[in-house]
This record gives C-alpha cells, structure tokens and sequence, in this order.
C-alpha cells in the first residue's frame, strides 16, 4: 500500500525538475523585459506560446509513455518496458523530422493567427526558426522522462530537467547580457540546452536497460500494426493536449489584440500560473506512477489510497500558492519586468492568479490519475467540453469586461475540468478496477 514516502520519493523531484522550466520562463521574461521596449518580450511571449502548441502539443509522448511503462511495471514485464520505450523514440523522431521539414509555413501561419504587431511579428519568427531546431532533442527528452516517471524513478528526469534548464538559464545570459543578443540568443540557448538534457538521459537509459531481463522485441518496433495500443491512448492524449494549448494561444491572442502592454502583462502572469502547474504536476506525477503501478496490479485499494495520498499533498501546495501570490505577487511582477505600464497592468490582474491554484488543483491531480490509468479517452473528452463548451461561450459573454474576462473564462475552464473528471472518476474509474 503506497504511503507519503512513496509519494515524495516521485513528487519531490518532480517538483523541483518542474518548477525549473517556469523558472526558466521568468529568466527569459526578466532578460528580454529589460530590454529597449516591450516588443521583445511579446516576440518571445508568442514564440514560447506557439512552441507550447507544438511541443506540449507533443506531450501524449510523455503522457503516454509514463501509463504504459507504468503498468508494465506493476505486472514485472520488461519486454513491455523496452517496447513502450522503443516506440516512443521511433514516433518522436519522426514527429521531429516532419516539424523540421515544414517550420517555414507553421511559423507564417502562427504569426498570422495571433495577429501581432510587425515588429513583434518579426522578432517572433526570427526566435522560430532558430527554435525549431530543438525538436528532436525536445521530444525525445519527453519519452525518456515519461519513462522513467512510469517505472518510479524520478531522480532521473530531475536530472534531465535540471541539465536543460540551468544550462538554458546560463546561456539566456551568456548570449543576451553577455554577447549583447537579444531573441535569437534566447532562441540558441533553447536548442543546445535540450541537446544537454537528452545526452544525460541517455546515459542513464543505457544503464537501466542492462539491468532488465530479455531482449528487444524488435517485432514490436518494426511494424505499423504493433503499434495500435500505443496510438490509441496517444491519439486521445494529443487531441485532449491540443485543445488546452487551444485554450492557452486563445488567451495569447486576445492579449495581442488588446495591445502590446496587455500581452506582456498577460505574459507575465502565464508565467505564475505555469509556476503554480508545474509543481502541482510534481505531485501529479507521483499519482500517475502509483495508480499506474495499482491498475497494473489490478489494486483497487492501492488505487484509491494513492488518490487520497496525492490530493492532500495537492491541497497543501495549492493552498501555498495562493498565499504566495497574495503576499509577494507584486515583488515577482516587479522582478519580471521594469516597464511601468507593464507592471501596472500586470498588478491589475494578479488576483486570478491568488485564485488559480486553489481551482486547478482538481484538474491537475486528476490529470495524473487519468494518466496512471490509461483512460486518455476521457481525458479527451472533458478537456474538449471544457474549452469549446464551457471556455470559449463563457469569453463570448465575457468580452465586455475585457481581459478581466478573460481570465474568468480561463479560471472556468480549469474549474469545469476538475469537476467532470472527479464524477468520472467517481462512476467509472473506479468501478472498472
């Protein structure tokens, strides 16, 4: 029966590897907010947002990975191990390659679907294309993580994470404050250090495989049809992906249309959420390996208590947060950016983020125990009544109230995640186990 050590031995690392890549969001914030005008920090606001799309538009690989493995690992099957490994570089490297290949229409239609202003517009696509270049190593690091997520070895992705994002932090300012770049630094600095990451995993892979039993099942890896049970959780977990980074981009675009103080401010306090998501995705982490583990048991009781287990542990982090940003919400705004106006807006909408954490919770926790479990399909399903049936009518009778309801209409879109999961949960998850 899973107990806190069990869930702090995936959680702890986890959150620090997840609270690295916000971290490393501010740091390009704060670099280009320093800059001689606000239109760089909305170029690399809108490049990092269209990345997210493609690259947390990826992240089924994570995901998925991570439910497979871990369920082969509560069953003791290596050979499901190594397959779910094998299959996962194969489909991201390809992936990676089709995103090389066609960079130059998906950066122009990028640009024209948030609309913004020239000289943001220009700088954005000048960070794409030297961002792009990042893919292979980006997506691979995704699977190696999921993996070793899945088999209860978070010390190995802390690693990994940690590799990317300090060497990314170092080199944002080797290129921009020491060699004067400005977004094409911030951009090169993005792509070496991913290739840093992937090479630390890959060491690390190399040794957990020695230690596992039999050979590769090469059938499994060179024909289309084995692949079936991978596409079909990955397929539901890149649709369900897709339309929260829908979600995301909307807010993006409508902050590029309310002017460029607005996106940055907007900016900014994406960056407190993302702040608040990736460490409750510690935790969430831990509840992905531990129900991964039970399903795989066939552990009813497990299951239910590693829900339990997670969700105080969620509560308390959540909870934090919103103090947090109650009590030093505006010194963080302060150290983002120097630009008046900017910090002005940005303290006008900090109390979503004061509320944010105390919402979301839900849909993160149940994130993870949907993920453990295999059942991307009503992953899929709440997240796509969440953005087009809850999300975007609401912003439509919202828009008077202009990027205050904007962020109302965000907050009810991860409110109305959490609740449709729960009853889920509640009348199927558990029942089937």
């Amino acid at each position: 029966m899973p107990d806190d050590r069990d869930v702090w031995r995936i959680a702890l690392p986890m959150i620090l590897s997840n609270l690295s890549v916000p971290l490393l969001g501010m740091v390009d914030t704060a670099v280009t907010g320093h800059l001689d005008g606000p239109a760089y920090l909305g170029a690399v606001a809108i490049g990092s947002i269209v990345f997210s799309f493609l690259y947390t538009g990826m992240n089924f690989l994570r995901m998925g990975t991570t439910g497979i493995a871990a369920q082969c690992f509560g069953a003791n099957d290596d050979a499901g191990l190594k397959a779910a490994l094998g299959q996962a570089l194969i489909v991201a490297a390809s992936i990676a390659a089709l995103l090389i290949v066609l960079q130059w229409p998906t950066g122009h239609l990028a640009m024209r679907l948030i609309g913004a202003s020239p000289d943001t517009e220009s700088f954005a696509l000048e960070y794409f294309f030297i961002r792009i270049w990042s893919a292979p190593g980006t997506l691979a690091n995704m699977v190696l993580i999921g993996w070793f997520i899945g088999i209860s070895n978070a010390r190995v992705p802390l690693l990994i994470f940690l590799t990317v994002n300090l060497s990314n932090i170092v080199l944002d300012l080797l290129f921009v404050l020491g060699l004067g770049m400005k977004v094409d630094g911030v951009a090169l600095a993005s792509v070496l250090a991913e290739y840093a990451g992937f090479s630390v995993g890959l060491l690390f892979v190399v040794r957990e495989l020695r230690r596992r039993h039999g050979s590769w099942p090469l059938e499994k890896l060179g024909r289309l049809r084995e692949y079936g049970a991978f596409f079909a959780v990955n397929a539901n977990l890149f649709v369900r992906t897709m339309a929260l980074m829908f979600t995301i981009g909307f807010i993006t675009a409508q902050g590029a249309r309310m002017g460029e103080v607005i996106l940055a401010a907007n900016a900014i306090m994406m960056n407190l959420q993302n702040l608040t998501a990736f460490a409750l995705d510690g935790i969430a982490h831990a509840a992905e390996a531990l129900v991964g583990k039970a399903v795989g048991q066939k552990n009813r009781e497990a299951l239910q208590h590693a829900v339990r287990l997670s969700l105080k542990w969620s509560l308390i982090f959540a909870a934090s947060f919103s103090a947090c940003y109650w009590i030093v919400g505006p010194i963080l705004i302060n150290a983002l950016t120097d630009l008046q106006e900017v910090r002005s807006a940005a303290n006008r909408y900090l109390p979503w983020m004061v509320l944010s954490p105390l919402i979301s919770v839900w849909s993160f926790l149940y994130d993870g125990v949907f993920v453990g479990a295999t059942r991307a399909r009503e992953m899929r399903n709440i997240m796509l009544l969440s953005a087009f049936l809850v999300f975007l009518p609401a912003w439509y009778l919202l828009q008077p109230f202009g990027n205050h309801g904007l962020w109302l209409a965000f907050t009810l879109f991860l409110a109305s995640r959490g609740l449709g999961m729960h009853l889920i949960y509640q009348r199927k998850l558990l029942p089937a186990i």
